[in-house]
């Protein structure tokens, strides 16, 4: 093997999972997603505006395998379990919202309750103390995504959408993310056009993709439906310069996007 093939084959850095979850309501001019900004400080997508999410943890796959606290009747494997509890667990740890029933109920773990609960807490603590099972039922997958290999930092990231809790109160945790806002999709494409906003590549195109839909019962029930296409961008060089490829099947409204 040549030397070249093997130091690329060195440089090339593995795709950690992670898991993004695109919380949705009716806002009063459409459907709305909730996104934060993240810390400048932070080394990956460093004050840009984002779902929130970020890589799996060993306590997400044993969670994940616990029957107290994730249903195991979704016909889902453990690891299609563990993205989800991955999921939640970044949403509750990034904006407050925690998608998790008292075990036995049909509803939500209501906002009076959740208020009590310390976000400083592990995780899994919670859940044990609070006696809450993991709505796993209530994240669609959306969209796959995976760093390209040219960028240092890489990450396997499943995308889910869900409904937002009414009574919830969501917000920015203040340390990861240090601004928040319920935006409508087409809105965050013109802010991120105009510099307002910071949208790294994939936000933006599932931003595109989310903004097609005028309120969450439809987004949800397209998610449910439409075919997940794995999407690794490809840096290719056209004439007017470097662009990104990606599967045009994928429904990103189009292959190639200039850099």
């Amino acid at each position: 093997m040549p030397d070249n093939m093997q130091n690329n084959m060195k440089a090339e850095v593995e795709a950690k999972p992670a898991s993004t979850v695109m919380l949705i309501r009716d806002g009063g001019s459409g459907l709305e997603v909730f996104m934060v900004v993240r810390h400048h400080q932070i080394d990956f997508a460093s004050g840009a505006l984002v779902f929130p999410g970020g890589r799996m943890e060993e306590g997400d796959v044993e969670l994940a395998q616990s029957i107290a606290h994730c249903p195991q009747s979704l016909d889902l494997d453990v690891a299609a379990r563990s993205l989800r509890v991955a999921a939640i667990r970044e949403a509750f740890e990034e904006c407050g919202v925690l998608l998790a029933r008292p075990d036995g109920a049909a509803d939500l773990i209501s906002a009076e309750r959740l208020r009590r609960v310390d976000r400083r807490t592990l995780f899994a603590a919670i859940l044990r103390r609070e006696n809450l099972v993991l709505a796993i039922d209530l994240l669609v997958p959306f969209a796959h995504w995976i760093t390209p290999p040219f960028v240092p930092k890489r990450f396997d990231t499943h995308f889910f959408v869900a409904p937002a809790p009414s009574d919830q109160v969501v917000a920015h945790d203040g340390r990861e993310t240090v601004d928040s806002t319920w935006i409508s999709p087409r809105v965050a494409l013109e802010e991120g056009k105009r510099g307002r906003f910071t949208l790294v590549f994939a936000t933006e195109r599932n931003l595109w993709k989310l903004a097609r839909f005028s309120d969450c019962a439809s987004a949800i029930a397209a998610a449910k439906t439409d075919p997940i296409v794995t999407v690794m961008p490809e840096r290719v060089a056209t004439g007017q310069g470097y662009s990104l490829k990606i599967p045009a099947a994928a429904g990103y409204g189009g292959e190639l996007f200039a850099i």
